[in-house]
């Protein structure tokens, strides 16, 4: 954004968040290909996986937002063929660039296997833990149904202690995958991951590279601040899940340096950091559905403080106890967050459900809702559904349904 303002109002750190996620740019007039979907992913830096299928997996959606519809079978070819990324325990299970691998070792050496504790289980099971890696060496990719059935003594302590009976050999591969031994080779069409040893899956130019964890933190923090465009210390932290100490720290370093600026924020209560590369477009006309795990949104505190938005996922909330639906996405109209919808696939029925609708204060109903019927027609055109059922819940639900029908 060329010369850095030492104070941004609201609305300048409003736009500057869109625009480093990709959110100033019109999306494409023709087909998108693989260059646009690497362009998005070199955006957001890193794409959190979620696989709850209640509208799609909430990962396919990021790339539709900035893009609009493309073909998700290019986007596996791109994340698991290609070798240009690859997965990893970044924020939460997320795919990286391939060369986020030796920044991330530092996090490998630290692993806790989850559930906690289980890691003195895998020491009484060294045998079965490491037949697992013996099983992967000698035949290749396998997933978990691939694997033989450990000892019934195994899985009866197993289910004793945490429940988790059969699902006891995915724990050991997840093990293994946690502290790098080994790597995520292809997700199947049923999304299981198929494992492989590292050295079949990340190029030796990065399995071999070793990067001190300061260094390494410093650099993640970097892809964090441009990811962001501004953002806190805690918001900056999150994107990798790192502790905070190390972030204020590695922060003040980057300060030191000119590599990152450090800006006040009207209305924030602590100072926040300016990527020198970032953008501040004059306006943005965005138009998009927002995965609840799309980076512009996931760490909710962040949204509050640019978009004024109070945004909790009620998928595990008791129904009488839900406020607005059970996969409530935000929608983002010009530079603001303007109402939210409850989506549903109805794969079936060949339909898109919206069991209801919600229109954010100061939003002018009328445009809000020929925009989301807009955008949600092109959602069910790209999904294959051949309608869209629209209930009668919120107080945006009857004009979104005129503005369809």
């Amino acid at each position: 954004m060329g010369t850095a303002h030492q104070r941004l109002t609201a609305g300048q750190a409003r736009r500057l968040a869109l625009a480093a996620q990709g959110f100033d740019r019109p999306r494409p007039a023709g087909r998108v290909d693989t260059r646009h979907l690497r362009r998005v992913l070199r955006t957001t830096v890193l794409l959190q996986l979620d696989f709850v299928n209640v509208l799609l997996p909430a990962h396919q959606l990021v790339p539709f937002s900035r893009l609009g519809p493309y073909d998700r079978a290019t986007l596996h070819d791109l994340l698991y063929r290609r070798r240009e990324l690859t997965e990893q325990w970044a924020h939460e299970a997320s795919v990286v660039p391939m060369d986020a691998w030796p920044l991330l070792e530092h996090r490998r050496r630290s692993h806790r296997v989850r559930p906690w504790g289980f890691e003195q289980f895998l020491s009484e099971s060294s045998d079965y833990y490491d037949l697992v890696l013996d099983e992967v060496r000698a035949r290749g990719p396998l997933t978990v149904d691939d694997l033989p059935e450990p000892d019934p003594e195994v899985v009866r302590r197993v289910s004793d202690k945490w429940g988790w009976g059969l699902k006891v050999k995915r724990q050991f591969l997840e093990a293994h995958f946690g502290f790098g031994r080994l790597a995520v080779a292809d997700r199947l069409p049923n999304f299981a991951r198929s494992y492989d040893l590292p050295e079949r899956v990340v190029p030796a130019e990065h399995l071999g590279r070793e990067i001190d964890p300061p260094e390494a933190q410093r650099e993640l923090l970097r892809r964090a601040a441009r990811a962001h465009g501004v953002g806190s210390a805690r918001d900056l932290a999150d994107y990798w899940r790192m502790p905070i100490g190390d972030a204020r720290r590695r922060l003040a370093e980057l300060v030191e340096s000119g590599e990152i600026r450090r800006v006040e924020v009207a209305g924030w209560p602590k100072p926040a950091f300016l990527h020198p590369e970032a953008r501040l477009p004059r306006r943005v006309d965005a138009r998009a559905l927002l995965s609840p795990f799309d980076p512009l949104v996931w760490f909710r505190p962040r949204i509050a403080r640019l978009f004024g938005f109070d945004y909790t996922i009620e998928i595990y909330v008791p129904a009488p106890k839900r406020r607005w639906g059970y996969y409530v996405l935000p929608f983002l109209l010009g530079d603001r967050l303007v109402a939210r919808v409850d989506l549903k696939a109805d794969r079936k029925a060949g339909r898109l459900l919206v069991p209801s609708a919600w229109i954010e204060a100061g939003a002018d109903p009328a445009r809000v809702a020929a925009a989301l019927a807009a955008e949600l027609g092109t959602l069910a055109g790209w999904l294959g559904l051949g309608g869209i059922e629209v209930g009668r819940r919120g107080g945006l639900a009857r004009r979104l349904s005129d503005a369809i029908d």
